[in-house]
């Protein structure tokens, strides 16, 4: 890898073909002796074997001079210029240069052959890709043969064994190599990848684990230097013999070219030699695929992030810091055709067009990408040139129309990453923000990094050393470096622009530097908290009466695009994570799932807390940043962002095991946090569209409870508000930037993630209840808690049936203080829901029953007795009483004489209550509560009686009517369904009308009282009922059984059948007849064809009719003559009618 001081070109390509640099040959006068070109293997003494894994020594034998100094020379310098530098090199010191130019770290044949390298010593064992694993298998099985070493160019065979399906195969790989990178790899297996494949890497584990099996030579350039004239020829000429079919038009190209005097070849001195070596000018840099890099790129934006792809990308991503981590060229090179393909995506200017939103997944993606440039600008050890060229190309990106904004069409409110101005300092005066608003790309803040430097003493020092303390006399302009305790501090940033330097230390491989900024950067926040408590406290009382307080944070920390406190704890994790040695490289990955083991480190010298761990700063820093007080962002993106980042730090905090030391940090921050002020989402005062605590606080009780459980019930119930839902935005309220020119004004901003908050509110209160279990308290003080500042019926309603799961469990007896929370709860439900449309409404009804029934017959009794407040009149009879006094709910609650008859009389004065209050939905549930009690049943009666007058609908009335016959009130029953009768109205084509049956039922019932009630309701039907067949069905009825068979005490029935010439049938048989005669003149109006077959048998029924009378034959012939008459026009119809009727 390349350090430092090394110059590296990171936007312009490598060379991807074997280095052929020109080598001339010495003047006889300066030729040294040169040794027999025979076998070098690794040299004597076994100094060769020092290639071993990570250059481990068998026995600790110290290297010669002469192979330290080759060492470092192979890693250092081009081969040219140790040719050009010294005039005689022995060949000796030419053997161990060439032996020592290959790469000597497994990890970095890793790192080129596989996605999922993890950063860790070992980490590539366990999560080695495919094409890694496989080498060391080929490996492992002696599947490398042939290998030799020429020069700086490395060959061998590699053989894949024989399957069941598949015979075995040899391929021929060849690898160049310069200054331990590998420069170009060749093989015959035709490998099209990002990475290695696995026959490259398997030869190049065996030449560094088997050093001394290897065949080593010198360049071929001098070999063939030591050669005379006629060993030069025979040379030539077996060369040619051996591959003259492919090599012998070359060879006389060559020939014709080399003895012509004028030729090209002629006017250069020296020849090319591919095993030479680079020169002087070629780039050092491991060889890296640029159109496999592309199109696989390319290939995954085309899947628009499913199938896999947005993880696909994700890793390059990582494999790009990765590189970083090495100080590797390849990570800026890589990073910039990643960009190359993003910016050309077609999405981009589909969604442009159209004026959409590009998708979370993308999203996600192009924030990663923004945030890695920062990276690459912030590079501690890059040269001015190489950062003008990226911030060049990034300008260019930049400036399309294209290019995404930070954060959707919300990203230009942010401060700038190097706090120059602030936004509103730009404005002309009176001019609106939202107007003139710079316009912010995911590249702006890498862009604004060129600001940035690393050459502040202050911070070099800081970065340099871990004794670095206040001087014992300071200057007045030191004394703002460090703090009481003489440590460092980091004043001079913005938060997130600190922590982007921390990032930028940690992904450019000096993991030392960024933990001594991450710790300054820690003890900065600590004073500014202090700071702000002190603040906060001469305010405090001024704040408690006005209720409300500004943000002070321009923007939050959690969810911020460069994710300042996931930086700063992932960098203090990484010190403290348990790795393992990075031994034999296993294939598999059974151990990548496993959580991190994390040790307490000591904080380097220089913490007056000799206590102090990595670790404790992690969680401690991680609770400031989650606790920090912060305006929720606008648009759906930015606002979803925040919660998934709070949310993989709360993951990320869940994997420490809290021990005393941990639990002091969590205890001592928790504290701080509730008296913190206007600065902590945890104070007693906060803005009204402060980002909600839920999350964080459930986190925090649960982490707490075992350890403190009064500080962690105070701390959740003081999260439990949200106060964009309690407090209405005052006139006078412009403390919120994004709302300074609002053009609809709302009482509510657009929270797109309210619903989620909403729930984790909802989450935070239920484990609060769960482990307040029992204890009385508590759980009332929860429940005032809940009934304060959750504000959604259907989240409250989840609450009560959770309370209600934990406080009835199967297996034990039942909490009876959590089950009045649950029905409490419900109660809650009941009054808000009762005068707006929720769907779960009737399902809510029932719960609350059934947890009043496990309370106990008060409960039923209290909901009974207050029924108004809580139901609709219909579920309150419908549902409420009906299952208070069923028969299952006697028996479960075991009510004796007296219990039960409470419980009746209560459902019975709530019966007559609601049958008065919705006669129309109530009356008939009311009757069946009141059948045992014969005043409230007659109350219940009148009540139905008076009603009918009124709104009550026939089918209403028929029903209740039905309902009196089946109890034994046929009288009643009677005068119901008269009055049902006179609200119908059946017309002369509603021959299936549902009250049909109810028709036929109301005659039925009076024909069986007897010849007076079938008098009554004979007119009643004449005039609601115009539809012939009905009218014809009633009066065939009435004739067949004489009337008044209904046995009704004091009633004789005469026992003979009705004539229809006489009252009360004659005025039916009229109406019928004509019914019948207005029916057909309608049907024949419009009838069609199809229709003929259908009329006829009508009128055959009509016939039946008309004859009953004892003229009726004539009436019915006079009337066929006048159909033949008026509709003499339809031939084919009256031809049917005289078939039929004559």
């Amino acid at each position: 890898m390349a350090d430092g001081g090394e110059r590296e070109e990171l936007l312009s390509p490598s060379p991807v073909s074997p280095a052929k640099r020109l080598c001339s040959w010495p003047s006889p006068q300066a030729h040294h002796p040169r040794g027999s070109p025979g076998a070098a293997g690794g040299g004597a003494g076994g100094v060769g074997s020092s290639c071993l894994v990570l250059g481990a020594r068998p026995h600790l034998q110290p290297e010669s001079l002469l192979d330290c100094a080759a060492k470092t020379v192979a890693e250092k310098w081009a081969y040219e210029r140790v040719e050009e530098r010294f005039e005689r090199i022995p060949e000796p010191v030419q053997r161990r240069i060439v032996y020592w130019s290959f790469p000597r770290n497994e990890r970095e044949i890793c790192m080129y052959s596989s996605f999922q390298y993890r950063g860790g010593p070992g980490a590539g064992a366990a999560g080695g890709g495919l094409p890694f694993r496989r080498g060391i298998r080929l490996l492992d099985s002696g599947s490398v043969e042939n290998v030799l070493q020429v020069g700086f160019h490395l060959s061998g065979t590699v053989t894949e064994l024989a399957t069941t399906s598949e015979p075995a195969v040899t391929y021929k790989v060849a690898i160049s190599f310069d200054r331990c990178k590998i420069t170009s790899v060749t093989c015959g297996c035709g490998n099209k990848d990002i990475f290695y494949c696995a026959h490259v890497v398997a030869l190049s584990l065996y030449r560094i684990r088997k050093p001394e099996q290897v065949k080593l030579r010198l360049p071929i350039s001098e070999t063939l230097f030591q050669m005379n004239r006629d060993q030069l020829q025979k040379f030539i000429q077996y060369l040619i013999t051996a591959h003259h079919t492919e090599v012998l038009p070359t060879a006389q190209k060559l020939a014709d070219e080399i003895l012509s005097s004028n030729s090209e070849i002629n006017q250069v001195n020296g020849a090319p030699d591919p095993t030479a070596g680079a020169s002087i000018d070629d780039e050092n840099c491991w060889h890296l695929d640029e159109e496999q890099v592309k199109e696989q790129v390319k290939l995954f934006l085309s899947q628009g992030g499913y199938c896999g792809s947005g993880k696909q990308l994700n890793s390059m991503f990582a494999k790009v810091r990765e590189m970083l981590r090495m100080r590797d060229s390849n990570g800026a090179r890589m990073l910039t055709l990643i960009t190359e393909q993003f910016m050309a995506d077609p999405r981009l200017t589909l969604w442009r067009q159209q004026g959409t939103n590009m998708t979370d997944k993308c999203r996600q993606l192009w924030d990663e990408l923004g945030a890695l440039w920062v990276c690459i600008i912030l590079n501690p050890h890059c040269k001015l040139e190489e950062k003008s060229c990226w911030l060049q190309q990034l300008q260019k990106w930049n400036d399309l129309d294209v290019c995404p904004l930070e954060d959707g069409n919300y990203g230009h409110e942010l401060p700038n990453i190097t706090n120059a101005l602030p936004q509103s300092a730009i404005h002309s005066p009176g001019e609106p923000n939202s107007l003139s608003r710079p316009r912010r790309t995911v590249f702006t803040r890498a862009i604004e990094g060129r600001e940035l430097h690393w050459q502040d003493s202050h911070l070099q020092r800081i970065i340099s050393s871990d004794v670095y303390t206040a001087p014992a006399c300071q200057r007045e302009s030191e004394r703002l470096l460090f703090n009481s305790q003489g440590q460092p501090l980091w004043l001079g940033e913005h938060v997130p622009t600190a922590c982007a330097r921390v990032d930028a230390l940690r992904s450019h491989g000096y993991p030392k530097e960024a933990l001594r900024l991450t710790v300054a950067i820690i003890n900065t926040l600590r004073l500014q908290q202090q700071r702000q408590l002190e603040i906060y406290k001469h305010q405090k009382k001024e704040l408690l009466q006005r209720g409300t307080t500004t943000i002070t944070n321009l923007e939050g920390w959690v969810g911020h695009p460069l994710d300042p406190i996931g930086c700063l704890f992932l960098t203090l994790t990484e010190a403290c994570r348990l790795s393992k040695e990075f031994g034999a490289l296993l294939p598999s990955d059974m151990n990548e799932s496993r959580p991190p083991v994390y040790q307490h480190v000591p904080v380097a010298a220089g913490s007056p807390n000799s206590s102090e761990s990595y670790l404790s700063l992690a969680l401690e820093v991680a609770l400031m940043g989650l606790g920090q007080q912060r305006v929720m962002p606008e648009g759906l993106y930015a606002q979803d962002k925040v919660c998934r980042n709070e949310e993989q730090l709360l993951s990320q905090l869940q994997e420490l095991q809290l021990d005393d030391e941990l639990v002091q940090t969590l205890q001592k921050q928790c504290i701080l946090l509730l008296e913190g002020g206007p600065f902590s989402g945890l104070g007693e005062v906060i803005h009204r569209e402060s980002v909600p605590m839920h999350t964080f606080a459930k986190y925090l009780f649960s982490a707490l409870l075992p350890h403190d459980p009064e500080l962690s019930y105070k701390l959740a119930l003081r999260a439990m508000r949200l106060p964009v839902l309690e407090n209405s935005a005052s006139a006078g309220d412009t403390s919120h930037p994004h709302h300074m020119v609002s053009v609809v004004p709302s009482r509510y901003p657009r929270w797109f993630t309210l619903g989620h908050l909403e729930s984790q509110q909802c989450e935070l209160a239920s484990t609060m209840l769960t482990a307040a279990k029992g204890d009385t308290l508590r759980l009332r003080t929860i429940l005032e808690a809940i009934q304060k500042h959750i504000h959604s019926s259907s989240l409250i309603f989840k609450l009560a049936q959770d309370a209600f799961k934990i406080a009835t469990p199967t297996d034990s007896s039942t909490d009876s203080t959590l089950l009045n929370v649950a029905l409490e709860l419900g109660l809650q439900v009941m009054r808000m829901t009762l005068s707006t449309l929720n769907w779960r409404r009737r399902e809510m009804v029932r719960w609350l029953v059934t947890c009043a029934t496990e309370v106990g017959v008060r409960a039923l009794v209290s909901i009974l007795q207050s029924w108004y407040t809580l139901f609709t009149p219909t579920e309150a009879t419908s549902i409420v009483a009906a299952t208070a006094v069923s028969h299952t709910t006697i028996l479960r609650l075991s009510l004796d004489y007296p219990q039960r008859e409470e419980l009746a009389s209560c459902a019975r004065t709530l019966a007559l209550q609601c049958a008065m209050k919705d006669p129309q939905s109530c009356a008939l549930s009311a009757l069946t509560l009141c059948e045992k009690d014969h005043i409230a049943f007659e109350a219940a009666y009148q009540i139905a009686i008076d009603a009918a007058a009124g709104g009550m609908t026939h089918s209403q009335l028929f029903t209740i009517a039905r309902y009196m016959e089946l109890r034994g009130y046929p009288l009643r029953a009677f005068k119901l369904a008269s009055l049902a009768m006179s609200h119908l109205n059946l017309a002369y084509n509603q021959d299936t009308h549902p009250a049909i049956n109810d028709v036929l039922w109301a005659c039925a019932l009076s024909h069986s009282l007897g010849k007076n009630e079938l008098a009554a309701l004979i007119p009643l039907v004449v005039k609601s009922v115009h539809c012939a067949t009905v009218l014809s069905d009633i009066l065939r009825r009435c004739t067949v059984t004489a009337p008044g068979l209904a046995g009704i005490p004091g009633r004789r029935s005469s026992g003979k059948l009705m004539s229809t010439d006489k009252a009360p049938l004659r005025q039916l048989l009229d109406a019928t007849i004509n019914a019948y005669i207005n029916t057909t003149h309608s049907r024949l109006t419009h009838i069609s064809p199809r229709h003929y077959g259908e009329f006829i048998e009508f009128l055959s029924k009509a016939r039946e009719t008309f004859l009953l009378p004892q003229d009726g034959h004539l009436q019915f012939a006079q009337f066929i003559d006048n159909l033949k008459q008026i509709y003499k026009g339809k031939k084919k119809l009256m031809l049917l009618v005289r078939e039929r009727f004559g």
